[in-house]
């Protein structure tokens, strides 16, 4: 008897603990730890632009986090959960969209982020904007899908003002020189003006997604820089796997072999494969398609000490493009 309520008071004593363990971990910030950032101002926005920001979240916690809902206090923003399950150490979103299409003038919205898993608690973020009534983007944003490396590519919007007569764009401007910004009046009249918002991607755009904002700076004294979304995809027209070549530690004159993965976006040949400092050996394939696998040697030549430099796989061909990796080593003498 003695061992039995022994046992069961153990028992009682362990579910105790767990429980005052899972509360003290629960109350611990949770969730909002999981929260960097919980405010965010849109600042200055015209009619229909497209407007949005993504609240990331980061579950440090053991358990997987699941977000159950979003309750809103104002129909002016939209809030998204784009990741309902996050994974321990893995990373999440809520994307709050000001809607300027339907809403005026200064605006905010509370959002309660609901947490069901692995404890109940709640999350409260904030947004804030102004929506100008006077000026209209048309369209909104500008997406530009996918854009080879190398090429240039320009697309439009049109921006339409009413009230001053003497209202006007004075300047548009990027963040990133590779985006460049222009604008042509179209016509002005009783107090309303068009004008023609131009954005062109240059040559040397890096490759990978793009979400980036241009602003048009007007004459208004107040509110004067309103921003613009400009989005999409730059694609590369030919690709290495892995993009990190880890050789680890070597000698000169040892030979290392790695298998890499070159895709194109049309058949073709590898006409060669070089690094500084390394003597770099393959076999050429004479068919062309658009996935080579390839089995390269590195040995190092010249190259000695920490190494962190770009291998350069070049394809055959009149119209032949190169891509690069980078290649990681310590070359040691002795």
């Amino acid at each position: 008897m003695f061992r039995v309520n022994l046992a069961t008071t153990i028992a009682c004593f362990a579910i105790a603990f767990s429980v005052a363990n899972a509360t003290l971990e629960a109350s611990a910030g949770w969730p909002d730890d999981a929260f960097p950032v919980k405010t965010h101002d849109f600042g200055t926005v015209a009619v229909n632009s497209k407007t949005e920001f993504r609240f990331p979240i980061y579950n440090r916690y053991t358990q997987p986090m699941h977000l159950q809902t979003v309750r809103r206090s104002c129909g002016c923003t939209t809030p998204i959960i784009e990741t309902s399950y996050i994974q321990p150490g893995q990373t999440g979103s809520i994307l709050a969209r000001f809607n300027t299409d339907t809403f005026r003038g200064k605006k905010g919205a509370t959002l309660t982020v609901v947490v069901d898993k692995p404890y109940y608690g709640e999350v409260t973020l904030k947004v804030d904007g102004y929506i100008r009534s006077d000026m209209v983007f048309h369209p909104g944003a500008i997406n530009f899908g996918t854009v080879k490396q190398g090429e240039t590519s320009s697309k439009a919007s049109r921006v339409l003002y009413a009230g001053r007569s003497d209202w006007d764009i004075a300047d548009v401007r990027s963040n990133v020189p590779w985006l460049v910004p222009s604008k042509k009046l179209v016509s002005r009249t009783n107090g309303r003006a068009e004008y023609e918002l131009m954005v062109a991607i240059r040559e040397d755009a890096p490759t990978g997604p793009f979400e980036n904002e241009i602003v048009v700076i007007t004459n208004d004294t107040k509110r004067p820089a309103v921003p613009f979304r400009v989005s999409g995809t730059v694609e590369s027209p030919l690709s290495i796997s892995p993009q990190a070549i880890a050789l680890g530690s070597l000698k000169p004159g040892q030979q290392v072999e790695k298998r890499l993965v070159v895709k194109g976006t049309v058949p073709f040949t590898i006409e060669s494969i070089t690094c500084k400092g390394w003597e770099v050996t393959f076999q050429k394939a004479t068919a062309a398609r658009p996935v080579h696998i390839v089995n390269a040697t590195f040995m190092a030549t010249e190259a000695s000490g920490p190494q962190k430099v770009a291998v350069e796989i070049t394809t055959a061909g009149q119209e032949s493009v190169t891509a690069k990796a980078i290649l990681t080593a310590d070359v040691r003498v002795q």
